[in-house]
């Protein structure tokens, strides 16, 4: 059985449980992730490779990284009657251009249904208390350049860009993505009056 957050997410979705991604919420959790990219990046990626993405497909990889050995944090987010509303991923980040003591969100989706509902704000609130609690410093994260509605999203939640772009290919598009940053512990300012 999935272990449910103490931290009740009431402040955002009422009634949602956030609790640790089972290998029965595969199907579930591809489903959102495909169908949140078809709807999220229709006209930012091209048509071609979002009318490609299959479910089934998706679901089986979901299976190999949830199985894989110190594999990221899998998090799912469950409505009052266990319906599976979205899906957060997140682990140390993967580059070392960052600061070491950085954690990344690889992945936030909630269901084309249950977007604007607070479904992705319980979400990254439960991710950040967590990766807080593990003795992250930041959280960094990779967005759309293009994608204006979870940029509003992440900067509402305190995150900020910090200067670096990258760009992937899809079809033979070259995508622009942004890196946001987001200290997740308070800076301590020095007191110089006190010395």
């Amino acid at each position: 059985m999935a272990r449910v957050t103490p931290r009740p997410s009431s402040a955002y979705a009422p009634g949602t449980r956030i609790r640790a991604m089972t290998l029965d919420d595969c199907a579930a959790v591809a489903e959102i992730r495909v169908r949140g990219w078809q709807r999220a990046y229709a006209g930012m990626i091209p048509q071609a490779h979002l009318d490609a993405m299959d479910t089934a497909r998706d679901a089986e990889h979901r299976r190999a990284y949830l199985m894989a050995e110190d594999g990221p944090v899998n998090l799912v987010a469950e409505a009052p009657d266990t319906t599976v509303t979205g899906w957060a991923c997140y682990g140390p980040c993967r580059e070392g251009s960052t600061r070491p003591e950085s954690a990344e969100l690889y992945a936030l989706y909630a269901h084309p249904d249950h977007i604007g509902t607070g479904t992705g704000r319980a979400l990254l609130a439960e991710v950040t208390a967590r990766a807080r609690t593990q003795g992250f410093a930041w959280m960094t994260l990779w967005v759309l350049k293009e994608n204006r509605r979870a940029r509003r999203f992440y900067e509402r939640a305190d995150f900020r860009p910090d200067g670096t772009e990258e760009t992937f290919e899809a079809d033979g598009a070259m995508i622009p993505e942004l890196r946001y940053t987001r200290p997740l512990k308070a800076v301590r300012m020095a007191c110089y009056c006190c010395r």
